[in-house]
């Protein structure tokens, strides 16, 4: 069997038949190469990397991924699970099943338990809107456009996370379709191991259909941004880490050091500029303490400032990240303790003198993030004192100038890196390596031997995959 997708790839594996054996146990669209939705049907936010399937399931409930899932085992197909807003498998899968579950819908607050459960397709900014009226909060992402399911089993670092700890720690059951084709409620008191494993190791060992979390007394934060001129970065990076030192759990920040295109949807003040943004979340019970605390960066004389009080359910505001689709490259490591010599390095090769545009962000960890969850998960590197993240857009340089601009920023930072990397931010195909270095050596192990229990055959290998134990292992 085989047919082409709209860019005249030859992708094989299932026909119209099958389709449409498929697409009577199915809701939602089930296509493949050659119908007039498959292209939209596999869009994603990532638009370097397209998915080619063999078929494309657009899910509109658990049902419909059980039915997928089966589909894929029968047919000996492996299956890759597209999200909704950022969302996007590590590969560009070639033939397989893509799941999209962006259709699946629904927030359910319940306010006196200081929960809600969340469809997968979900995306932070619902939360947001639907948990603010109960005086509540959920452990969100920067980018309230991010789908929520990925951000938060992929350990999900946001705005409260260095008072709170991960997205990972507080989540308390996820429901989950297994390669067996079975729809798994998974808890910490029913499924240990698979509980563990799914918090951290994302969508190594199921299609998830939605998860219930923790929500966080939390309805206004001391936070928004300065920005200042690139002249001033040395300086004001400088500053940024030695005040790392000195601040309390309840400050979250992280600095960026951007390079404006000069387009008319930019304000004037940062259009064509290269600017350094400092970006603050101060969750405190009492938030009066946020101006002291941010005095020595407001010292420095930045050309904008926005920092005041905020309502949590407008912090995508803080960094303020683009919502529409495009075409990136990005790369991680994690930090231990950086100094003077940390700043130029990385100056050195991502300030406005290089000729590849980066945006290059340094976000502060440890607090709560250092500390084992209460339930314990697969979450690895919190021994890290900060994240280093460098995405690059294609549309401003070639792919061929990205890559190796980007090694040399990794390679200048190496005598400061743990060795490891955060698993949300890695972005297109990484090796083993990459994936192994997102956990610590005897959780990555345990993985590998939960797989071989729940997935031996690897069908959900179309991402930062973990393979299954050798048997015996």
């Amino acid at each position: 069997m085989s047919s082409s997708d709209g860019e005249g790839n030859k992708v094989t594996g299932v026909d119209a038949a099958a389709r449409d054996s498929l697409a009577a146990q199915v809701r939602g669209p089930v296509l493949i190469p050659g119908d007039d939705e498959y292209d939209a049907e596999r869009a994603g936010n990532q638009t370097a990397r397209w998915h080619r399937p063999a078929v494309v399931v657009g899910a509109t409930g658990p049902a419909d991924v059980q039915a997928a899932v089966t589909f894929a085992t029968g047919h000996g197909l492996p299956v890759a699970v597209q999200g909704t807003g950022h969302a996007l498998s590590a590969v560009a899968a070639e033939g397989g099943v893509l799941i999209n579950t962006s259709r699946m819908q629904g927030v359910r607050v319940k306010a006196e338990a200081g929960t809600a459960w969340i469809g997968a397709g979900v995306r932070w900014d619902q939360v947001l809107h639907e948990t603010a009226p109960a005086g509540l909060a959920p452990l969100s992402g920067s980018a309230p456009g991010v789908g929520v399911v990925s951000y938060t089993l992929g350990g999900g670092l946001g705005l409260l996370s260095r008072r709170y700890g991960y997205a990972a720690d507080h989540v308390r059951g996820v429901d989950v379709v297994t390669a067996d084709g079975r729809l798994r409620q998974v808890a910490e008191d029913s499924d240990p191991d698979l509980f563990w494993a799914l918090r951290g190791g994302r969508d190594n060992f199921g299609v998830v259909t939605g998860i219930e979390i923790d929500l966080v007394p939390v309805t206004t934060i001391y936070g928004g941004g300065l920005f200042f001129d690139a002249g001033s970065a040395a300086e004001v990076l400088d500053t940024y880490v030695r005040w790392t030192a000195t601040v309390p759990d309840e400050m979250t920040s992280s600095v960026a050091l951007i390079s404006f295109p000069d387009v008319p949807v930019l304000p004037p003040p940062l259009r064509g500029r290269h600017v350094v943004h400092v970006r603050i979340a101060y969750a405190a019970d009492v938030l009066g303490a946020g101006e002291g605390l941010v005095a020595p960066l407001r010292a420095l004389d930045p050309f904008i400032d926005t920092l005041g009080e905020l309502a949590y359910a407008d912090s995508g505001s803080i960094h303020n990240d683009p919502t529409f689709a495009g075409t990136f490259e990005s790369g991680t490591a994690m930090l231990g303790e950086i100094d003077t010599d940390t700043v130029r390095a990385v100056l050195d090769l991502a300030g406005p003198h290089v000729p590849v545009p980066h945006v290059v962000e340094l976000r502060h960890l440890g607090g709560r993030l250092a500390r084992p969850s209460g339930i314990p998960n697969a979450v690895g590197n919190r021994d890290a004192r900060y994240v280093l993240n460098v995405v690059s857009r294609l549309e401003r340089a070639d792919i061929t100038e990205i890559r190796p601009a980007h090694d040399r920023i990794f390679e200048a930072i190496a005598p400061w890196s743990t060795g490891g990397r955060a698993l949300n931010f890695m972005n297109g195909e990484k090796d083993a390596e990459h994936v192994r270095s997102a956990y610590d050596a005897k959780d990555y192990q345990r993985l590998t031997e939960i797989k071989a229990v729940y997935d031996p055959e690897n069908t959900f290998r179309l991402n930062h995959n973990i393979p299954p134990a050798a048997s015996g292992a």
